[in-house]
C-alpha cells in the first residue's frame, strides 16, 4: 500500500488540488488527512467536500485544532486572527460539513502506524512538537513503530534507536528514506495548505508499507490565486501574503 499523508490543508483549494493530482500521478492507493482541513484559506467548503469524498472511498481523516475551533466551546488558546477565520468559516459551511467535522477522531491506529494531528501523548490538547524533547515524549506515548503528525507546518523526521537515543534531521524532497524496523519514527510531512519553512510549495509525504520507504514532496501550486481569494473574501490579507513566501 502506498499512503499519501496530507496535513494542514487549511482550506487551500489550489494547494490540495496540486497535492492530490501529484499523488494520483504517483499511484497512491490510500490517503490520510491529518487535520486542520479548514482555517486561514478561502475554500473551506470545497476542501471539506473533497476530503469527505475521499473518506467515503476509504481514506482516513482526523480532527485538527482549527477544525475543532468550529465546534462550540473548543476555541481556547486560538489567536484573534484564527478566531476571526473560524467565525467566517463556520458561516460558509453546510450542516452536513459541520457534522462531518464533529465526527472526526483525534487519532487513528492502523497496524503499527499511528496518525495524529499534533502529538501522541495528548492529541486533543494541540501541544506542538518543536524539537527532540517533544518528539521523544510523543514516541514514548505510543507503541506504534511510526507516528505521522502535522500541526507545526514544517517537514521533520525524528527517530529513536535501539539504545534509546533520539535523532532528527531535515528530510530532502523526493529522496526515499527507508524506515528501519530497528528504530521508531515520528514523521511530520509539513503543511499542504500553509507551509512555514520559507518554501511556498505545498508539502506532503508518501509511505510505502511494503518497502517501508518514506518520501517527502514539495508541490508547486498557484499560490497567487489562493492569496487573492483570501483577500477577496475579506479575511486578513496577511494570511494570503504569507502563502507567497511560505512563512
Amino acid at each position: 500500500m502506498l499512503i499519501a499523508v496530507i496535513t494542514d490543508l487549511h482550506a487551500n483549494r489550489e494547494a490540495l488540488q496540486a497535492c492530490l493530482a501529484h499523488a494520483k500521478q504517483h499511484k497512491v492507493t490510500q490517503y490520510a488527512f491529518l487535520g486542520d482541513l479548514v482555517g486561514y484559506g478561502a475554500d473551506p467548503g470545497w476542501v471539506l467536500d473533497q476530503v469527505m469524498e475521499y473518506v467515503s472511498q476509504g481514506a482516513w481523516a482526523l480532527m485538527g485544532n482549527h477544525d475543532a475551533g468550529l465546534l462550540q466551546g473548543e476555541r481556547q488558546g486560538m489567536n484573534p486572527v484564527a478566531r476571526k477565520v473560524v467565525d467566517w468559516t463556520r458561516a460558509q459551511l453546510k450542516a452536513e460539513q459541520l457534522d462531518f467535522i464533529a465526527q472526526l477522531p483525534y487519532r487513528i491506529e492502523w497496524q503499527d502506524i499511528l496518525f495524529v494531528h499534533a502529538n501522541a501523548w495528548a492529541p486533543e490538547n494541540w501541544e506542538y512538537i518543536d524539537g527532540v524533547m517533544e518528539a521523544t515524549r510523543s514516541m514514548h506515548a505510543t507503541k506504534a513503530s511510526i507516528t505521522f503528525c502535522g500541526h507545526v507546518h514544517m517537514p521533520g523526521l525524528y527517530h529513536i534507536s535501539l539504545t534509546g537515543k533520539t535523532g532528527e534531521f531535515t528530510p530532502m524532497p523526493e529522496e526515499g528514506i527507508p524506515l528501519s524496523r530497528q528504530r521508531r519514527w515520528l514523521v511530520i510531512p509539513g503543511s499542504a495548505g500553509q507551509p512555514r519553512d520559507g518554501d511556498p510549495a505545498a508539502c506532503y509525504a508518501t509511505f510505502d508499507t511494503e518497502s517501508q520507504v518514506l518520501t517527502y514532496y514539495r508541490v508547486p501550486y498557484d499560490a497567487e490565486t489562493a492569496c487573492q481569494k483570501i483577500i477577496a473574501a475579506g479575511l486578513p490579507a496577511s494570511l494570503g501574503h504569507r502563502l507567497l513566501h511560505g512563512n
